[in-house]
């Protein structure tokens, strides 16, 4: 099996309503980190006060090669797309260099314009970008079977429990139902 570079990456985007943190966040994320479940790639941490002022955090577990590489990489994959071989070269040589500069992914601009915006006064808002290191060698194992993504999604469990519960419903009415078809049948 060859090596796989990177695991899947997952782009999170998580709003905070009256916020009250205590480190609680920074902690859990840092264990899944600790554990080699997860890596992060990028995150951007934005509050708004009630009068509108931004404080902001960045954080990110790369070090400068694998920015570089990363950023690279990146680069090369959106110049593809949008010109080509050429655009792909060029693209990897920006890539490269916004990860010299520490802009490997979301830069302050693009959080102030979209996330800054969106987020109401008094909240906060996080951008993560995670790699899914425990998928690694998954990954490897469906490639080299020659498989391929055909779908991906996230289920939350509170959703399992409304489709379970929707799920108990339609078995209860359809016993219920089958009840008096039984009943019926034997009246006759």
């Amino acid at each position: 099996m060859a090596e796989v570079m990177y695991g899947p990456m997952h782009l999170l985007v998580i709003g905070f309503e009256n916020p009250d943190f205590h480190g609680q966040i920074r902690r859990a994320l840092g264990s899944a980190m600790e554990k080699g479940v997860v890596r992060l790639i990028d995150l951007r941490f934005v509050w708004k006060d009630a009068d509108g002022n931004v404080t902001a955090m960045e954080a990110t577990q790369l070090d400068e090669e694998e920015r570089q590489r990363f950023g690279a990489a990146v680069g090369a994959l959106i110049g593809l797309g949008a010109g080509g071989m050429e655009g792909a070269r060029r693209g990897a040589e920006m890539g490269a260099m916004a990860a010299a500069e520490k802009n490997y992914g979301m830069d302050q601009d693009d959080v102030r314009e979209e996330v800054i915006a969106a987020i109401p006064n008094n909240s906060a808002a996080a951008v993560l970008l995670i790699e899914h290191l425990w998928a690694k060698d998954l990954k490897g194992a469906l490639r080299d079977a020659h498989g391929s993504l055909i779908a991906q999604g996230i289920i939350e469990p509170e959703a399992l429990v409304m489709a379970g519960a929707a799920l108990r419903e339609a078995v209860e009415a359809a016993e219920e139902e089958e009840g008096k078809t039984l009943v019926a049948a034997s009246v006759r």
